[in-house]
């Protein structure tokens, strides 16, 4: 055996090796947290865990559409414009209908979706900047349509705030993510984009079909997920949705999304860094620090997080 062939297997022992630590590190760091802050406010956290596990529906379930666009290479920044407009659409819609109401928010993010898509897939304009101009647009749309007083819906939508209907409709969402993403061509094309576009190109895959389609699809959950938020106090204020996009990028990156998507994106990523990024706040605000110093922590943890899942190979290309 010579040099040469050892010292490829070597390489791709090193590799395997840091895959598998790149794929228990966040597990394991939820599990570190969890008894962290267990322990540090004196039991509170378990104690009030099911209040903790509250904020992790809406954010669950908005990750997810951020999670397929982020595996083929894009970003997102607009999911928080988009809840917000979301949720006024279905306070006002829920006056009539409540069913309805969900198929109208659902309808609001998947609009706002195609738009973003369109811009990135038509005019070629790079993800992270269509989404941000979409986000300072419809996040003055929403000040604008709340200016006076939040929206109220209908008083009957609160009665939808229970623990069954939000569980079991975020498992919903999230088992048919996953079967979608690990048992179709949907994942497999997803993750052949964000390795390489134009070998997806070559091998068959209409690249900007599927692109324009995901950032619709995106919307259209985050729409769903806008419902949700909204049944919570039944009115929407100027500030719904509110820095929802810097969450669901900390709490994918915390679940060891690499920043660039590709082959090593896992859809664990979206269960494991929701669930660590809610437990992480929450003790940090049981622990008494203010708005600016979690923020400071979370970007300091965020900030680790990208150093050690980041794809240096494939970095370039992020669009």
């Amino acid at each position: 055996m010579t040099d040469v062939t050892i010292s490829k297997e070597q390489a791709l022992a090193k590799e395997r090796k840091m895959r598998l630590i790149r794929a228990w590190l966040p597990v394991a760091g939820l599990i570190f947290v969890f008894i962290l802050f267990s322990f540090l406010t004196n039991g509170r956290l378990i104690k009030s865990l099911p209040l903790a596990m509250s904020q992790v529906y809406v954010i669950m379930i908005a990750s997810m559409g951020v999670f397929f666009i982020m595996t083929m290479g894009g970003l997102d920044f607009s999911q928080g414009s988009i809840l917000g407009l979301s949720a006024i659409v279905v306070c006002y819609v829920s006056k009539y209908n409540i069913e309805l109401a969900i198929v109208a928010g659902m309808a609001t993010g998947a609009c706002i979706g195609a738009i973003n898509g369109y811009f990135y897939v038509n005019r070629k304009i790079k993800s992270f900047i269509v989404t941000i101009c979409t986000m300072f647009l419809f996040r003055g749309l929403i000040k604008y349509l709340t200016t006076n007083a939040p929206v109220a819906g209908s008083p009957m939508i609160v009665m939808w705030d229970t623990t069954a209907f939000k569980v079991g409709s975020t498992l919903v969402v999230i088992i048919l993510g996953f079967l979608a993403f690990n048992y179709t061509k949907f994942g497999t094309y997803l993750r052949a984009i964000g390795a390489g576009e134009k070998a997806a190109m070559f091998g068959g895959i209409k690249t900007d079909r599927v692109k324009f389609l995901v950032y619709v699809l995106s919307g259209a959950i985050t729409g769903f997920a806008a419902f949700i938020s909204a049944i919570k106090v039944g009115s929407v204020t100027s500030n719904g949705g509110n820095q929802l996009e810097t969450q669901i990028l900390i709490a994918l990156v915390l679940g060891g999304m690499p920043i660039s998507g590709g082959a090593l994106a896992r859809f664990s990523n979206v269960i494991v860094g929701s669930l660590l990024f809610v437990v992480l706040s929450s003790g940090l605000t049981m622990m008494g620090f203010s708005t600016q110093m979690m923020q400071l922590i979370e970007g300091v943890v965020f900030l680790l997080f990208v150093a050690i899942f980041a794809d240096r190979k494939s970095i370039h290309v992020i669009k």
